[in-house]
């Protein structure tokens, strides 16, 4: 039998394990992906009588791309637009 094991800590609140036998690896990734589990302590994968500790790997896979963004400015580029329009049009 394999499960996964999700600690959740809520600071002075305590903590909170989860632990459901049905839940997949993919599962786990999906949920941690969409920010159901947040401030995750620790995720072990339990496989018969071995505990993997695996919260690296997880959250590795989890992890949303960066999308870089550019420093181009929104604005300036509708203006120099608007001048190159204005610039081409019949007189």
């Amino acid at each position: 039998m394999q499960y996964f094991v999700v600690m959740i800590d809520y600071g002075r609140r305590g903590r909170e394990a989860i632990v459901d036998p049905e839940i997949t690896r993919r599962e786990v990734i999906s949920r941690v992906a969409s920010g159901e589990y947040n401030n995750i302590s620790f995720i072990h994968e339990v496989a018969d009588t071995s505990v993997d500790d695996v919260t690296a790997e997880i959250l590795a896979e989890a992890a949303v791309p960066e999308i870089q963004t550019s420093d181009a400015n929104p604005q300036a580029s509708r203006f120099d637009h608007a001048r190159d329009l204005r610039k081409h049009e019949l007189v």
